[in-house]
């Protein structure tokens, strides 16, 4: 007989449908139960289509669940396999913030699971702006305040929006540095889309540190009297991790997670759990004072 392949039967469904299944499989798996009713407020459907919704989950997977007619609920069994891959940082966000995407279906807020407070929100349609001209490949004039400069209107061609683990960063050509510069989002107070041309030089494949790979041989700090508990944080093989990064963001990577770059490890009591190992990387990428414990 021939096995049957979920993954296809599933892909073949149409996306609606999938979403329910999803939402099914990430109730019973995470929550240990689900309700028609769940899946008649989370998506607005009838009942008659949630019923087949049902069916089509115990087709595919009939061991995953149990309906007990008393409460109505249907429950993982302890043979339960998931229908579909979960990646862990999806996952806590979604138990976290609410299942969905937050635009054609709002979130609910977890009491159960909580993410890092958020203190720096772009706005969106300054986001938007900034999108649509890397999508379309144009060039803008925004204005920007700075910390050391104050406000300043400029021409800026943006390539790349950017989480730099505490904010967003939009990085581009700045004609003002005549330099690939990153500008952090929070800061711009207009994005008008310009008509100029945008020469060879100013495009996101001549920015060479945006493009060029570097990879960073993070180990746990030597001051650390059990490695093996931060090697299994950071999921380590043999004692280290190799993060491969463009090297316009290595230095943001580094202060993110306070890893000790200076030459010996000799940061002690700052919070320094890692170390990098080949700190001869720092003279590869820009911004290398941002690597906590550079040129100590």
């Amino acid at each position: 007989m021939k096995r049957v392949n979920t993954t296809e039967i599933i892909n073949e469904m149409p996306h609606a449908q999938r979403e329910r299944l999803a939402f099914i499989d990430f109730c019973l798996h995470f929550f240990g139960h689900i309700t028609r009713n769940d899946l008649v407020n989370r998506f607005e459907t009838g009942l008659a289509a949630c019923t087949r919704d049902f069916a089509a989950y115990r087709e595919l997977a009939s061991a995953n669940l149990l309906l007990d007619h008393s409460t109505k609920q249907y429950y993982r069994t302890a043979a339960f396999t998931p229908l579909f891959k979960y990646q862990p940082d999806i996952i806590l966000q979604s138990l976290s913030r609410g299942f969905g995407n937050g635009i054609s279906h709002s979130t609910q807020p977890s009491e159960q699971c909580f993410d890092a407070v958020q203190l720096i929100h772009p706005d969106s349609s300054i986001i938007a702006a900034l999108m649509r001209n890397i999508h379309n490949q144009t060039a803008c004039e925004v204005g920007y305040v700075s910390v050391s400069s104050g406000e300043s209107v400029r021409q800026f061609i943006p390539h790349a929006i950017i989480n730099n683990g505490h904010r967003w960063h939009v990085r581009g050509y700045d004609c003002k540095n005549q330099g690939f510069r990153d500008f952090v989002c929070t800061r711009f107070t207009h994005i008008t889309c310009t008509d100029s041309e945008i020469l060879p030089h100013q495009l996101a494949s001549a920015d060479v540190q945006f493009n060029q790979i570097v990879n960073l041989v993070i180990v746990p700090h030597p001051s650390i009297k059990n490695p093996l508990a931060i090697e299994m944080d950071f999921a380590m093989k043999k004692g280290k991790r190799v993060m491969t990064t463009r090297a316009a963001l290595a230095a943001y990577i580094l202060r993110q997670w306070q890893v000790d770059c200076s030459d010996g490890h000799r940061i002690r009591g700052q919070g320094c759990q890692l170390a990098l190992e080949n700190i001869d990387v720092l003279q590869r990428i820009e911004n290398p004072t941002l690597a906590p414990g550079y040129l100590i």
